[in-house]
């Protein structure tokens, strides 16, 4: 057997789910017994069997991954359940195993999977997506590149057809639940409970708090960025969110600033001192940079991936 063959073998092995009892499964996906698997590259020793060492790293691999995406989505747990967030947890990482050499990846494809899997979204499933979504974009807002910040000055001489681009780590989100407040509050008390440890000895569960009967249905619109290395959620204007979105998409400023306006009801003599606020502040934030091609950004926004 070759070193490539052993590695691969190992790694199926590893990253087999566990059982309900969290102990190795005694099948592999074909149906092979995992104890003859296990002695075909690892030596027993003459406290443990092939299959007991093996089971060590398999269990390992597995709590080491549920306590990360449990780290990454506490919201979500908070919205299902404890029990409901463990089973959903499993299901997904079963479809959606990791293919990253980083852990900040395990969520990626969480709001799609959530979409096709309603079974798994709680008695609030559109309450639990806007949650996914808002603690994914935290995710990339934390992680993602900064580009050279464009000031207000260079802001000021800029004209209709002139384009620009977003930092990528904003993320702009319209979402169905006031559930910015809620998020915040349980990251906190997450980060206050935590406990660093050098080794994983079990699988972490979930510890949620009750949905508080403020997170309401209504529109809201955000921009989740970061700003001297912390992660800030800022509530947008329906059109503040509309120009941004525009621009963001590659328009001309001029289209940008009629998409946003084309059923506003504010005042058009309204409408050049909020836009001149808006982007007083934006370039304040640092929001935007020069504007670079879709697929640039694209590759910007994973550089620090």
């Amino acid at each position: 057997m070759t070193l490539l063959e052993i590695q691969r073998r190992m790694a199926e092995a590893v990253m087999l789910p566990l059982t309900g009892m969290d102990t190795m499964q005694h099948k592999t996906r074909d149906g092979r017994s995992m104890k003859a698997e296990a002695a075909a590259f690892i030596k027993p020793n003459d406290r443990l069997t092939s299959f007991e060492r093996l089971e060590i790293y398999n269990r390992q691999y597995w709590f080491r991954i549920l306590s990360a995406f449990a780290e990454d989505f506490p919201g979500l747990a908070a919205v299902v359940g404890p029990e409901a967030f463990d089973k959903l947890t499993r299901a997904y990482l079963e479809d959606h195993p990791s293919k990253s050499f980083t852990l900040r990846n395990l969520g990626s494809a969480l709001e799609t999977w959530l979409g096709e899997h309603a079974e798994h979204a709680g008695k609030r499933p559109e309450l639990a997506l806007d949650v996914v979504r808002l603690e994914w974009a935290y995710i990339e807002a934390f992680d993602n590149a900064a580009e050279r910040a464009l000031t207000l000055a260079d802001l000021s001489q800029l004209d209709g057809e002139s384009r620009l681009s977003l930092q990528p780590h904003l993320r702009l989100l319209h979402l169905l639940h006031s559930v910015d407040d809620f998020v915040i509050d349980v990251h906190r008390r997450q980060a206050s409970q935590s406990v660093a440890s050098n080794a994983v000895t079990g699988a972490k569960r979930s510890r949620s708090r009750r949905v508080p009967a403020s997170v309401k249905r209504e529109d809201i619109f955000l921009g989740v960025h970061r700003y001297e290395n912390a992660v800030y959620y800022k509530r947008l204007d329906r059109e503040e969110y509309l120009l941004l979105r525009a621009l963001d998409a590659g328009h001309m400023l001029g289209d940008a600033l009629d998409q946003a306006f084309a059923s506003s009801p504010l005042e058009e003599d309204e409408r050049p001192g909020r836009v001149q606020a808006w982007f007083a502040n934006w370039a304040e934030l640092g929001w935007f940079c020069r504007h670079i091609s879709a697929a640039a950004r694209r590759g910007a926004g994973k550089r620090l991936n």
